[in-house]
């Protein structure tokens, strides 16, 4: 997703060629930036406000790199829209809606404005503050972690097109969940290849302890609701939904009429499915009711 060349939006006393853009709001927010919304708001040094916010990226005439930080999400949500259709959208926030105009770029951008010189961060003396930079996702860890949730939630059909069924198959463990669905046993575990390296084996009982961990602690944000953004949900084929849910150390994905994918930063590149059972059901339907949904 990108602008146009002409696109520019006022940044400082110079323009700025839009290259992308994304929301950051409680159902919608770049997901390497944190586990919730205000963790994602934090990492910008932003205020969580409800409306949320849209973040404009692109370069200024030295070829700088820029963060304009609008409240206008809904124009922001339109350019992005346009920009998934193959459609032109002349992203020009009115300078009323700018927030603020933060040196560097959150996230990584593979593109480049044509005739301005590379991109690179702004001098000290214009930047004022540390200029924002991605995080680190060559090593398994939060960030790397939740990308590969990501993944997994766009991937869906291919993700679970590799799992059979009968992988489930085992004893009743405590509270209804079968013993092969929360191990996420060695024949239904999948390795994440994710940059930097393959994900690395690790012990049934390690996974299966982290699973038991996850489901224990998404069954409490029922009860007790977390930060904005810890549970969201969005559309899925049929009347199913898709629900995310992360949490310390841990990404959860699942369709509601489905099995779940957990992700745990103790098991690097380990994806562990989670079987319908006699419990994941009801946990996924709690979750939904609860969860943040686009607007």
């Amino acid at each position: 997703m990108a602008g146009t060349d002409e696109d520019t939006v006022a940044a400082e006393d110079d323009a700025l060629y839009v290259l992308t853009a994304v929301l950051l709001t409680p159902a919608k927010f770049p997901s390497v930036l944190g586990d919730d919304y205000p963790e994602a708001c934090a990492a910008l040094g932003l205020a969580p406000l409800a409306d949320g916010y849209g973040l404009v990226l692109g370069q200024d005439g030295d070829g700088a790199r820029w963060t304009v930080v609008v409240d206008d999400v809904s124009l922001v949500a339109v350019a992005i829209a346009s920009w998934d259709c193959g459609m032109e959208y002349d992203l020009s926030p009115d300078e009323r809606s700018v927030v603020a105009a933060l040196p560097g770029w959150p996230l990584a951008v593979a593109v480049a404005a044509p005739n301005v010189p590379a991109p690179h961060d702004p001098a000290p003396e214009i930047a004022e503050q540390d200029p924002l930079s991605p995080p680190d996702t060559s090593v398994w860890g939060p960030a790397q972690r939740r990308l590969g949730a990501d993944e997994i939630a766009l991937q869906w059909a291919v993700w679970r097109e590799q799992i059979d069924d009968a992988e489930f198959a085992g004893a009743a463990g405590p509270e209804g969940v079968t013993e092969g669905a929360a191990a996420g046993s060695e024949g239904a575990r999948r390795t994440f290849e994710a940059p930097g390296g393959g994900g690395q084996g690790a012990p049934e009982a390690k996974g299966h302890g982290g699973v038991r961990r996850v489901l224990a602690e998404a069954r409490s944000y029922v009860e007790d609701p977390p930060p904005l953004g810890r549970v969201r949900s969005s559309f899925a084929p049929g009347e199913a939904r898709t629900l995310r849910a992360d949490g310390p150390g841990w990404s959860l994905v699942a369709r509601t009429d489905d099995i779940a994918f957990v992700l745990l930063d103790e098991e690097p590149g380990e994806v562990l499915p989670v079987g319908r059972g006699q419990e994941l059901p009801g946990l996924l339907e709690a979750l939904d009711r609860m969860a943040v949904r686009p607007s």
